[in-house]
């Protein structure tokens, strides 16, 4: 009987640790072990371009991948987690609940935007958290323009200062001028809690943000919490009141609700503690990776961000490693000592920086085409083809 190694997710960490396992078993000759992913929809979803125009262009199909590579694809929803019996329960398309049995469970659900008691949160603020809700935020932009031109209506704040709030905010000007035209006054606000822009940045890396947000003319409502949303606008906590009649939550992940089921320690964000194997300790069979992992990436106290540099590679270090259990093949401590910063800024251009301490090496246009290519190329599936993609899916070769 083959062993099962089964991926939940089909995201960047579930993608590529589905390539790295098949192509450790091709190296192996192996021909006894069965590698099913299960998720879904056979796509990768292009998560860090939903701040971005036309957002359901970005979808990635895998069915041919998978067909060339030989890897098992289950369409399904994953619902809970049997450790004991090593299986994970699941709704099919057509609303059933079966099963699929596994010999190693790799968990690659990603992570959601939270959501905090906030009165009004849920019932009036947009996000672009999945493609649906980044969908429904373009389709009230777009409708928009039916309504007369107010304070309201051209003013978006958007709740939370990091780095898809930063994106979003920077991207919102241009949206909001195609749309209203450039006479039109408008207004992008960031209420942030922190008490300068960018507070987890280097402050080189601060000092660019403070100046596209200028010059694009982004209002930052620093060291301010929300208090309530409603149809109309928001008030913060000091008092203040902002009409606006589009509000979008950016405000902080964490990783998907799946990983309570499984017995271990958890971070802040509820991702899973893993050993320099990607293994919940508790039990060795099941590997976390991608926004489920908190994972050490070097020797110095850095640990894997919850960003899709970091999820790509935990995805190929999760599958050889999953791999290497069953084949009693040697596997790979997972280290990402290699790590970037790019973060696009509107039509004022981008900022890239290398390191943790985030050396700022390059802005504006310059900086504008490595966002390009790392967004519109690098983070995308390889092709379907056996070379090709087992030759990316090496977890030892350069990546960033």
């Amino acid at each position: 009987m083959k062993k099962q190694v089964l991926i939940v997710g089909s995201g960047f960490s579930g993608m590529w640790a589905a390539v790295s396992a098949a192509r450790l078993a091709e190296l192996n000759q192996c021909d006894d072990l069965c590698i099913t992913v299960l998720s879904p929809k056979p796509e990768l979803r292009v998560r860090p371009r939903f701040y971005e125009e036309k957002v359901s262009g970005f979808v990635a199909p895998l069915s041919a991948l998978f067909a060339e590579l030989d890897i098992t694809y289950i369409e399904g929803s994953a619902e809970r987690i049997d450790t004991k019996e090593k299986i994970v329960w699941y709704r099919d398309k057509s609303g059933n609940t079966t099963s699929a049995s596994f010999d190693r469970l790799i968990l690659a659900t990603g992570s959601q935007t939270k959501r905090p008691s906030i009165a009004g949160l849920a019932e009036f603020a947009f996000d672009i958290d999945q493609i649906e809700s980044a969908q429904v935020f373009e389709n009230h932009l777009d409708a928009l323009t039916t309504q007369p031109s107010t304070p309201a209506r051209n003013t978006v704040v958007v709740c939370g200062g990091g780095f898809t709030g930063i994106e979003l905010a920077t991207e919102l000007p241009a949206r909001l001028r195609a749309r209203f035209g450039d006479d039109t006054r408008i207004k992008v606000i960031v209420v942030e809690r922190g008490t300068v822009m960018g507070g987890r940045y280097s402050e080189a890396l601060r000092s660019v943000i403070e100046e596209a947000s200028n010059e694009l003319g982004i209002e930052w409502r620093l060291n301010s919490e929300i208090e309530a949303i409603d149809a109309s606008g928001v008030t913060l906590k000091n008092g203040e009141r902002i009409e606006s009649s589009s509000v979008v939550w950016t405000a902080g992940v964490e990783a998907h609700s799946l990983t309570g089921q499984i017995n271990g320690e958890r971070d802040g964000q509820a991702r899973l503690r893993v050993n320099a194997l990607l293994q919940v300790p508790a039990h060795p069979e099941v590997y976390a990776t991608g926004d489920t992992a908190h994972a050490k990436t070097d020797d110095l106290g850095n640990t894997a961000l919850m960003t899709c540099q970091h999820a790509i590679q935990l995805g190929k270090f999760a599958g050889h490693n999953a791999a290497a259990s069953l084949l009693n093949v040697e596997p790979y401590p997972y280290r990402q000592v290699n790590y970037v910063t790019c973060l696009d800024l509107g039509a004022w251009g981008a900022v890239y920086t290398e390191g943790w301490e985030q050396d700022v090496k390059s802005v504006r246009a310059e900086a504008k085409k490595i966002k390009i290519a790392i967004t519109n190329e690098l983070i995308y599936p390889p092709a379907a083809d056996r070379a090709v993609a087992f030759a990316a899916a090496d977890p030892l070769a350069k990546f960033v």
